[in-house]
Formats: structure tokens, sequence, C-alpha cells
């Protein structure tokens, strides 16, 4: 697949991981798509490393494993969370 394939696989990983950090964190109603995906991405990378520190997976054992999804969206809710509460918007909620 190459650069292309890995590239893709991040953004649609991103996508889901960042949705669902927007469906649990609250406050997250005017973000954008694109922002979705940037913080999916980056949330990615935070469950990677976290569950390499915790568990000690390597990419020698495959790059996309399901735990490694699940990894993604517990990173993408814990940055999300971070941007919405740092971000110094102010939420509307009701």
């Amino acid at each position: 697949m190459g650069w292309f394939g890995f590239i893709l696989t991040m953004i649609i990983v991103g996508l889901i991981a960042g949705a669902v950090g927007r469906l649990v964190v609250s406050g997250t109603s005017g973000m954008s798509i694109p922002l979705t995906i940037l913080l999916g991405i980056v949330g990615s990378f935070v469950g990677g490393f976290l569950g390499w520190a915790i568990f000690g997976k390597d990419p020698g054992e495959g790059w996309f494993q399901p735990s490694g999804l699940i990894g993604s969206i517990i990173g993408a809710i814990i940055v999300v969370f971070l941007y919405v509460r740092f971000s110094g918007k102010k939420s509307i909620t009701h």
C-alpha cells in the first residue's frame, strides 16, 4: 500500500476516533470535520504511545490491531477533552 495507503488509513482512523471522541465529550458542537480528523489522528498517536508504554506492543506484531483502534479512540477522547478544556471556547449546555 505504501505511503498513500498509510496516510489514507490514518485519515480514516482519525475520523472514526475523532468522531467517537466528539460524541463522548460535551462542548464539541462547533468543531469542524478537519479538526475532528486532526484531533483523532493525534489521539491515535497518544493511544498508540499509551498502549506501547503500558502493554509493550510494537509494530513488529502488525500495524493494525483491534486493540490499536480502541487505543486510538481512548487517545482521541483524551485529546478532544483537552482541546475543549483549554481552547478557551465557551460551550453552550442546556
